[in-house]
């Protein structure tokens, strides 16, 4: 299989990806209070937004470089 047709199979798959979770979320522990032997931690969930332009691009990129990349000649 050519190099071409993998990454715009791969862009492909991540373009769909992006249209649908719409964002990456991850969890970060911070400290609240911490007297002496008293330690006490939050758990905070963030969102990292990624815009569905993004996720567009990708799979538009993707497709323009498996048709060019399918062509012989």
């Amino acid at each position: 299989m050519k190099p071409k047709i993998i990454i715009a199979i791969m862009l492909i798959a991540l373009g769909i990806a992006a249209l649908a979770y719409q964002g990456i979320t991850y969890t970060t522990r911070e400290k609240v209070v911490d007297l002496g032997p008293l330690h006490v931690t939050a758990e905070k969930t963030k969102t990292l937004p990624l815009p569905p332009i993004v996720g567009a691009i990708a799979l538009v990129g993707g497709i323009v470089l498996l048709v060019t990349g399918s062509k012989k000649g």
